[in-house]
């Protein structure tokens, strides 16, 4: 029974981590869990406010001898991904999450469990809730709309915040601390054209799905050589249309910017007499594939299906340009951290293509630690898609967070950690954009770090986080809000 998530160590953490799961929370559904939250700290009887973004702010007295301490800040974001396997429905803005025990880890039936960030508000509120805890005055920061736009963080001002120490608890890899984070940006791109191209006299219509992938969170996984579903779709569709006559009419694929995508579906027409043929090129492509990513991509699968015909087709010069410059875009691992080995310094993640009537929209995500990497990537974007005649309009562009190797908090926590388990936590960069980078943007006298339990695959399916893993974050964290000093 998924209540039985309940009774996990540390209860308290746990209870209120089930409890998220049954509150629908994608991104800009904050309603529902904006009130939950609030109705927490009220009822423990805590200051509790919300500014004009939505953000919600939970101020917790310090414990008795411990009132001269500074303010810390305690951050975690409340929405979640919306991720769901293709077979099942589920609507993430009125269904709950069927979240379970599978031996070491706390999952999901078939959709994101929402772990991130689900388990950094439970830890929050799990230690507002404590009154045996000692520490200083804490601030419980809520903040919304994270995983698309960022806009909580963009939204804050600088008069919400007493606490110049935050402790943001969105990382992902119990034992590591992080100490800065990429930056990104948003590519929006279009390509538009006045009306459809006509169907070509005999030909059929053939449904291309390309789906069974990974995916992942586009700055946690992209290291890992997953396939991109885009990617995959689009080199075969430039064969297809180059040998077999095939045209396109409409395609989609890709659900969110900051996740991998999985699935992309295309329908295309093309001569009664290369329909045999096409079915033996899909073959062909789908044990290249599965040969190219053997040992990462297990079940990737291509398949072809006759289908309705369409309306109409992409006029055949739009069709063309925009195969190349899907072909020919940038994807994936650009560019690795010196200072910081193993950990990526800039990526691309082609993340979202539709198709509706006279227009073409396809979404990037572009990151990196370096804001002139991260801008010469969006420069190089940019001219793949500018001269295949498509517009191309930036949005919701943040800096990353710089590394401060000397900062105060950086050695409480790590002495403190080693008290505890023996060992010095690592200390690291994290590709995913966290909202560290902006908040120091409003905040810029603020020390921060960044830490969490063993969660893997967020962003998809797979999601799952670690048991034991989080309690060994709640004693941690505990710990720490006893140590800091004045």
């Amino acid at each position: 029974m998924s209540t039985e998530i309940k009774t996990l160590r540390p209860q308290p953490v746990w209870s209120y981590f089930y409890d998220l799961t049954q509150i629908p929370r994608p991104t800009g559904h904050m309603d529902e869990v904006t009130k939950y939250v609030m109705d927490c700290g009220r009822a423990l009887g805590l200051e509790t406010k919300q500014d004009a973004v939505g953000n919600v702010l939970i101020c917790k007295p310090a414990a008795k001898g411990y009132e001269q301490r500074p303010v810390v800040v305690m951050q975690a974001h409340l929405d979640m991904v919306p991720q769901s396997n293709k077979d099942i429905t589920h609507d993430f803005t009125k269904d709950p999450i069927d979240a379970f025990i599978d031996g070491e880890w706390v999952k999901a039936r078939h959709t994101t469990l929402g772990a991130d960030n689900g388990i950094g508000v439970a830890l929050m509120l799990a230690i507002l809730s404590d009154n045996t805890l000692k520490h200083g005055p804490l601030e419980a920061l809520f903040t919304v709309n994270e995983e698309v736009g960022m806009d909580g963080a963009f939204g804050l001002k600088p008069d919400f915040l007493k606490g110049r120490i935050l402790l943001n608890c969105d990382s992902e890899e119990e034992g590591e601390l992080f100490a800065g984070c990429a930056g990104g940006t948003d590519l929006n791109i279009t390509f538009q054209y006045k009306k459809g191209a006509p169907l070509i006299e005999g030909d059929v219509a053939v449904k291309i799905t390309l789906d069974g992938l990974k995916g992942g969170h586009s700055g946690v996984d992209i290291h890992l050589g997953r396939a991109n579903a885009h990617k995959l779709l689009f080199r075969f569709l430039k064969e297809a249309i180059r040998d077999y006559g095939a045209r396109v009419a409409c395609i989609e694929g890709g659900t969110a910017r900051n996740a991998i995508p999985r699935e992309a579906v295309a329908v295309i027409t093309l001569p009664d007499e290369n329909v045999e043929p096409l079915w033996e090129l899909v073959a062909d492509y789908q044990e290249l594939y599965r040969n190219e990513y053997a040992g990462i991509e297990m079940e990737i699968n291509l398949k072809a299906e006759m289908t309705g015909q369409p309306a109409c087709l992409i006029p055949e010069e739009v069709q063309d340009d925009l195969v190349n410059a899907m072909v020919g875009c940038q994807n994936g691992v650009i560019s690795m951290l010196h200072d910081f080995p193993d950990t990526v310094e800039s990526s691309s993640n082609l993340a979202i293509v539709k198709v509706s009537k006279g227009m073409i929209e396809i979404k990037i995500l572009a990151r990196s630690s370096s804001e002139s990497r991260k801008e010469a990537l969006c420069s190089s974007l940019e001219s793949v898609f500018s001269m295949a005649g498509a517009k191309v309009e930036y949005g919701n562009s943040y800096g990353g967070w710089q590394p401060n190797v000397q900062s105060p908090i950086l050695k409480t926590m790590q002495d403190t950690y080693l008290g505890l388990y023996g060992r010095k936590p690592s200390v690291k960069v994290i590709h995913a954009g966290l909202e560290c980078g902006i908040i120091q943007a409003v905040y810029p006298d603020m020390d921060m770090i960044s830490f969490g339990p063993d969660l893997i695959h967020p962003h998809s399916p797979d999601e799952a986080v670690k048991i034991e893993s989080v309690e060994k974050v709640w004693k941690f964290l505990v710990a720490v809000l006893e140590k800091i000093q004045p």
